[in-house]
Order: C-alpha cells, then sequence, then structure tokens
C-alpha cells in the first residue's frame, strides 16, 4: 500500500512540488505518493488533524500556512522555531512535528557557487519576510561576517531581526535606498521579496548600479528561471543564481525527514526545470 504524502497551501495549483517528489520516489522505488491539497485558511486546523486520521507519512506546508500551522503541531523543530515558521510536517506514530527546511535548503544552492568563506563574506538580503527570516536564520546559524536586511519599510527588517539571537555588529537593518548606495561594499545580494515573479517579470527589487563584478546575485524566485534582476546582474559580470536550487534542496531535505533516504536532487532539478520550460547555467 502507498504512504501518502502531500501539500498544504492555497492556492496549490500551481506548485511543481507533486511531479519533483513524485519522480523521487519512483527513483528510490519508494511505495508512496505526493499530492497538492488546497487548503482555505479557516480549514487549516482540520486539514493537519487529517494527517494524522488519515495516516500520512507527512506534509509540506507553504503560502499562507507556514506560521499559522504552527498552532496545530505537537512539537516543533528548535531551528523552525528561530525561524517562526513550518514547512515540513513529520507523522512519527500520532504525533505531528514541525521542521523547517527554507534557509538550510536555500544554504546548499548558495554554497554550490561560493567561492571563500561566508565568515568572510557580507551579504545583503532584500525583503523581511518569511523567506528572508530562513535565509538569515541560516546565514546567521553558518557565522556569517555581516548581514544587512533591507526593506521598503526599515520596522520591519528591525522586527526580524530583534528575534533573532546574534551579536549586534553581525545582524543590521537599512532601508533600501542605503542599500543601493553602498551596495558595492557586498558580496552576495539575495533578493527574497516576489517583486520580478511572473506575471511581473519587468520588475526588479533594488538598483544594481553600484554593484560589483565580483558580487554573487541572488533570487528566490525560479519563475522566471532568469529574472531582470538576474539579467541585469548577470550584465555586469556577477555571479547569478536562481530560486531552482533552493526549491530542490528544502524539498530533498523534506523528503528525508520522512523516508529517511536520500533522493536524487540531480533528477528532482530536471524535473523542475522540464516544468518551467527553460534551464540557465549559473556563472
Amino acid at each position: 500500500m502507498e504512504k501518502l504524502y502531500g501539500l498544504l497551501g492555497y492556492p496549490v495549483g500551481h506548485s511543481m512540488s507533486p511531479s519533483m517528489h513524485n519522480k523521487a520516489f519512483e527513483d528510490l522505488k519508494v511505495a508512496a505518493r505526493y499530492m497538492a491539497f488546497e487548503v482555505e485558511p479557516q480549514n487549516l486546523q482540520n486539514a493537519v488533524e487529517a494527517i494524522r486520521s488519515l495516516q500520512l507519512g507527512g506534509c509540506n506546508v507553504t503560502i499562507p500556512h507556514k506560521v499559522e500551522v504552527m498552532n496545530y503541531l505537537d512539537e516543533i523543530d528548535e531551528e523552525a522555531l528561530e525561524i517562526g515558521a513550518v514547512n515540513t510536517i513529520v507523522r512519527e506514530g500520532n504525533k505531528l512535528i514541525g521542521y523547517n527546511t527554507d534557509g538550510r535548503g536555500y544554504l546548499q544552492s548558495l554554497l554550490e557557487v561560493l567561492t571563500g568563506e561566508l565568515s568572510e563574506k557580507q551579504v545583503a538580503i532584500i525583503g523581511a519576510g518569511g523567506a528572508a527570516r530562513a535565509v538569515v536564520t541560516a546565514l546567521k546559524n553558518n557565522h556569517t561576517k555581516r548581514i544587512v536586511v533591507a526593506n521598503r519599510t526599515i520596522e520591519k527588517a528591525e522586527q526580524l531581526l530583534n528575534r533573532l539571537h546574534s551579536p549586534v555588529s553581525l545582524l543590521e537593518a537599512q532601508e533600501i535606498k542605503t542599500v543601493e548606495s553602498n551596495l558595492e561594499q557586498f558580496d552576495i545580494v539575495i533578493n527574497t521579496t516576489s517583486v520580478g515573479m511572473s506575471p511581473q517579470v519587468e520588475q526588479t527589487p533594488i538598483c544594481l548600479d553600484k554593484l560589483s563584478n565580483k558580487s554573487i546575485v541572488s533570487d528566490l524566485i525560479y519563475n522566471p528561471i532568469k529574472t531582470k534582476f538576474l539579467t541585469e546582474a548577470e550584465a555586469k559580470g556577477a555571479t547569478i543564481l536562481n530560486g531552482v536550487g533552493m526549491f530542490v534542496n528544502q524539498g530533498a531535505l523534506s523528503f528525508e525527514y520522512w523516508t529517511k533516504q536520500s533522493p536524487n536532487r540531480k533528477l528532482m532539478t530536471k524535473t523542475v526545470l522540464q516544468q518551467l520550460g527553460g534551464y540557465y547555467v549559473n556563472r
């Protein structure tokens, strides 16, 4: 009998998680099936209880449920508590445990293009939402030299940093204009906002006029595969990194929690890229 896994979100019709995970299950000959469940916010508690009553192996959680779902779980991992959100639920017997694999998934993709150590790098994070919290937590926990969170509303950036326990010298909140005017000092620039996502593909989150050609410019967006933000950064000679790696890696980490097996990440990446209809090589 196949074990069932799923995705809780609203909406979820666009999600590539089912095809990615089902390909990984097939590759490892795991008797399992992954489905997307469209769960309206008022039905979230019932959906979480269904994981127990229907004996699902676990679920991923996506927008808009990553924070609210924490209220309905039996146990929450320390990393997820620090981030303040859960993207992975594991059922162990009758107990539901929440994890967050987003930050570690992103970090794994970044390390593939990084030269040198994070302890030597200054990083600018654009945005102060849930994705930013996950990325900042992963970078902080891996001893990044300096992290600046830039948001159009600086108060929101300050709220994000106030959640985290770190030396003041490591974490800073700045307005976007301040980061733009000093962009050359950053080794890594990461967009965690939805600015530039399809269909608003002509928008960019910040101006890159002062970008160093030695920088890495990263966008968590993967549709389009190469945003205008990344196109402009590439034109300036920077190394670019899109959000496919983060998406695949966070999914692979969830897969490992559920099955105790490591999926073929290259196969998962290929599956996602086929759905997106294109590919480019990060420089």
